[in-house]
């Protein structure tokens, strides 16, 4: 695990530091680590929690920890500029997802391995600078006042299970970056976390694809009635926004061109139903609606109109009353503000993302920045809040990197230093459009600034042509783009992978 190789190389600049031998290192990557002492064997320093202390100006780098492996995250550590400042990301996972492919990877169109994205491949410095470390962790608080950040270690994951409580751990910033994302908004509706599943990291799709094919192959078994069978087979999607659009269409195909051929004694049996409030893909206009309204019916896809009153384990109650059973419910209804962006004292902007000024900054406290689907514009600024989209975190990220090693440049790096610096032009957010696939390699391509303005918008074939292309070419590294582009063109020439692992 990458946690376990940033503590093996500090251990061994400990234990070289008390044996009399200067690590193999610059000063100012000594000073970084040493101050280290006492996390791996889980003691205690003199100030409470064992962790990396403040810099030294003059003698270290300027440390810049990230919260978050998300699109924002991702994109600004890409553009940091190593030399300037010790990068430090916290984050319970260690790779990015790239989430516009990930419904793909549901139904077997692409291996999960295509759309993660190692850290370590995305900012090389994290695995090869002294100074710099990605923890395995998940950040509990922060202490803007003091410049520090309460981190807790990830327990759920393999050889942690027998742990008494998370390891905790400190780490002094000299900057910040809030990128912690969202988290799926259920509504207070009762059941939904414990019998759906979202679609928002590489575990749902891979718990989605394990379920689909259990359904599949029990629903075969000798002895099973025909409403088990309808049940089992029945696949729900809530939410009729880019991603339920998606993995209907996506599902649809999986069914008409896999399930048909290879599960033929229950072929007429599975069927998807997608239930919205009120109109899918409200963000396109009237036009590309009624495209993919039509493309999604003739797909097979039924398309119901509801709000989802209550969850339970075998259906889904409307507030009408109606009752729909599932084997399968996939819940995409959005995103809203997490448990720990809610619990930080910070300012809120409308919707109870942390507020940020004209350059992304918390503007209550000092060197604070946050980026992503955890922020959002101040009242004061006269700014909307931006939707949360992986193009607006990408673009966030990207100015902010280049704003962060403006300050470094100009001696504003380390804590409290950047007070007097020019930040030069605010964040400016510019739509680039928006893309959908219906399946049946049909997608929407809408290029105008908003449903309203004019521009560019298409259907069809070309769509799906540019949808592929486009997400092509937006895979961080070349390694992920041979991935994908072996993965569709066996799936293109040998069908989807149904294995159950």
């Amino acid at each position: 695990m990458a946690w376990l190789r940033s503590l093996s190389r500090l251990s061994r600049f400990t234990s070289s530091f008390s044996s009399g031998i200067p690590p193999d290192r610059s000063p100012s990557s000594f000073s970084a680590t040493t101050r280290f002492s006492g996390f791996c064997s889980g003691a205690s320093t003199s100030n409470g929690y064992a962790g990396l202390g403040p810099t030294r100006p003059g003698l270290d780098k300027p440390r810049l920890v990230v919260l978050g492996t998300g699109w924002a995250g991702c994109r600004l550590m890409k553009g940091v500029d190593a030399r300037l400042y010790d990068i430090v990301c916290v984050s319970p996972r260690n790779h990015m997802v790239f989430t516009p492919l990930l419904a793909s990877t549901c139904v077997g169109t692409l291996e999960f391995r295509s759309v993660a994205e190692p850290i370590g491949r995305i900012q090389p410095a994290i695995s090869t600078a002294p100074g710099s470390y990605f923890f395995l962790a998940r950040c509990t608080a922060v202490d803007p006042h003091a410049h520090t950040v309460h981190c807790e270690v990830v327990m759920d994951q393999e050889g942690l299970e027998n742990a008494k409580e998370p390891w905790k751990f400190k780490l002094s910033y000299d900057k910040l970056i809030i990128a912690a994302g969202a988290e799926a908004s259920t509504f207070g509706i009762h059941g939904v976390k414990e019998h759906a599943i979202f679609l928002r990291e590489v575990h749902h799709a891979q718990e989605i694809r394990r379920r689909l094919l259990l359904n599949l192959m029990l629903s075969d078994v000798p002895g099973i009635s025909e409403d088990e069978k309808k049940r089992l087979l029945h696949c729900v999607v809530i939410g009729g926004g880019p991603t339920g659009v998606e993995f209907s269409g996506e599902l649809s195909d999986f069914i008409i061109k896999d399930v048909h051929e290879r599960y033929s004694h229950v072929k007429d049996y599975i069927h998807v139903t997608l239930i919205e409030a009120n109109e899918i893909l409200s963000s396109f206009d009237v036009r590309l609606r009624q495209y993919a309204t039509k493309q999604l019916t003739k797909s097979g896809v039924r398309l119901m109109r509801g709000i989802v009153k209550d969850v339970r384990p075998e259906k889904v109650i409307l507030n009408d009353g109606t009752e729909v059973p599932y084997g399968l419910l996939v819940w995409s209804t959005g995103v809203g503000p997490s448990s720990f962006i809610q619990s930080l004292e910070l300012p809120k902007s409308p919707g109870g993302r942390i507020g940020v000024d004209d350059w992304l900054r918390v503007p209550s406290v000092q060197d604070v920045f946050a980026i992503g689907d955890c922020s959002g514009f101040l009242e004061n600024t006269g700014k909307p809040t931006l939707p949360a989209l992986a193009q607006v975190a990408e673009r966030q990220g990207k100015y902010l990197a280049s704003l962060l090693n403006q300050i470094a440049k100009a001696g504003g790096g380390y804590a409290n230093a950047a007070a007097n610096i020019q930040l030069g032009d605010p964040f400016v957010y510019r739509h680039l459009g928006s893309m959908a696939t219906v399946g049946r390699y049909k997608a929407l391509v809408d290029l105008r600034q908003s449903k309203e303005a004019k521009g560019l918008s298409l259907t069809g074939f070309i769509s799906w042509f540019i949808w592929r292309s486009a997400y092509l070419t937006r895979v961080i590294s070349w390694r992920n783009r041979f991935y994908v582009a072996i993965n569709w063109l066996t799936t293109f020439v040998f069908g989807r992978d149904i294995s159950r692992i």
